[in-house]
């Protein structure tokens, strides 16, 4: 988490629980305007899934699970 969304919280946190929920409402009402079907990703997510295509996983749909254990 950045350091900018932990103060938030942190700031989030002293507030009346009333005011908690609305902070929350507002939060939730921003991301959804700026992603309405959470497909979008941060810079951070972006590296992370660069990272995780080029790693040499293997999508299990591309294994031949038929001949595994067989002389094939």
């Amino acid at each position: 988490m950045s350091s900018i969304a932990i103060e938030a919280a942190r700031l989030m946190d002293a507030l009346p629980e009333a005011d908690k929920a609305f902070a929350y409402e507002f939060i939730k009402k921003l991301v959804l305007a700026w992603d309405p079907d959470f497909t979008k990703v941060t810079a951070d997510e972006a590296k992370r899934i660069e990272d995780a295509e080029n790693s040499g996983y293997v999508d299990a749909d591309e294994i031949d699970w038929e001949s595994i254990g067989t002389d094939e």
